[in-house]
């Protein structure tokens, strides 16, 4: 784990208790790409699979977590991130560990909303991430999220 994943592992488990709970730990951040693992025995539900709960809220925070490690690259520290808007779909269930990944978006998308953001003090991002089952790289939880920057 690198100083970032560290970095970010305390910030979710300070600021957001339930991550600790549900046993949610940064993989890795790596050429822009987020790696976060959910364990499924933290996470199960009456159907032995993992909660759709804790599948939105690793998705969510994959994205999250993705735009707190990229505005600190940036350097941009003055501003606070919340998930305005998001939509998910289960296409497969997560029968094991968890991994939620989210990859940057554009250049232009981004060069956008640090502009936005510089300019206005508030900005609107949309990330996509996805869960797939540990060892496999089919996705089991698609998801896209609006985050919003703000002062």
């Amino acid at each position: 784990m690198n100083r970032d994943s560290r970095h970010l592992e305390s910030i979710l488990h300070h600021d957001i208790p339930l991550t600790r709970d549900m046993g949610l730990k940064v993989l890795d951040w790596h050429d822009q790409q987020l790696r976060l693992h959910l364990p499924l025995e933290a996470n199960v539900n009456h159907k032995s699979t993992m909660f759709g709960g804790s599948l939105y809220c690793g998705a969510v925070l994959a994205g999250w977590g993705w735009l707190h490690l990229r505005l600190r690259e940036a350097g941009v520290e003055d501003g606070h991130i919340v998930i305005q808007e998001g939509h998910i779909s289960y296409p497969l269930p997560v029968t094991r560990d968890a991994i939620a990944i989210c990859q940057a978006p554009s250049a232009a998308l981004w060069k956008k909303f640090l502009a936005t953001y510089e300019r206005y003090g508030r900005a609107r991002l949309t990330l996509h991430s996805r869960v797939v089952n540990a060892g496999s790289e089919e996705d089991a939880v698609r998801f896209t999220g609006q985050y919003v920057l703000h002062r």
